[in-house]
């Protein structure tokens, strides 16, 4: 304001005009804030929540009047005519291409939805198995400890397959390999005798290992 008259005064600050003060352009979190002040401002109005209607075209008229052949072109006075008609068209067809676009999209986030979830039952499974597998292993502990049993059940096991990996082994390499050595393994019965997996003749009960020679011929 260069002069204090009324000429130097901006619109704006006119208290005489009623032009509509400028709004500063809000951010997405200031619009929203405003749309749940203004809708919290009357808490007893009721909100309709009702789905949004799918657009529809206005049907056909029953009787139409003018009808114009194959041959016949877009003259000046019935270009009007051929406006409305070829409007409509367009929007027929952009409708069959909106439905069609929606019904692959739906197919689409089906088909992920459904991997997913399949994915995620594999996961809960496994997670499931390994924890039921470590309870069970945590019961035969406490059970172990509790009667006091050792445990030889999982070492005979480890022993026997080990055992039968070689003896595999062997017999697949040659067809005559001579005497074979086999390692046994024994434990003490609550009567005193001793007892072996597979073995050709009785180990002898000083020891928990012992091993055998014997000749296939």
């Amino acid at each position: 304001m260069s002069e204090n008259i009324p000429e130097s005064i901006p619109t704006s600050m006119d208290p005489q005009s009623h032009r509509p003060n400028k709004k500063r352009a809000l951010s997405p979190s200031s619009a929203q804030a405003a749309q749940v002040a203004s809708l919290m401002k009357h808490p007893d109005r009721y909100v309709s929540t009702a789905k949004t209607r799918e657009k529809k075209l206005a049907p056909p008229p029953e009787i139409v009047a003018n009808v114009q052949g194959s041959s016949a072109g877009a003259g000046s006075g019935e270009f009007h005519v051929y406006k409305a008609s070829r409007r409509r068209e367009y929007e027929r067809l952009k409708m069959m291409d909106e439905e069609l676009k929606k019904e692959k999209d739906k197919e689409e986030f089906e088909t992920k939805t459904d991997e997913w979830k399949k994915k995620d039952d594999a996961k809960t499974a496994k997670n499931r198995a390994k924890r039921q597998k470590k309870k069970l292993a945590q019961e035969k502990k406490k059970e172990r400890e509790r009667t006091g049993t050792p445990q030889v059940e999982d070492a005979e096991n480890d022993a026997d397959d080990a055992s039968g990996g070689a003896d595999g082994n062997a017999a697949g390499s040659t067809g005559d390999a001579g005497p074979q050595i086999k390692l046994l393994k024994t434990a003490s019965t609550s009567n005193g005798t001793s007892s072996s997996s597979g073995a050709a003749a009785a180990a002898p009960a000083n020891g928990n290992r012992s091993i055998v020679i014997f000749d296939d011929d």
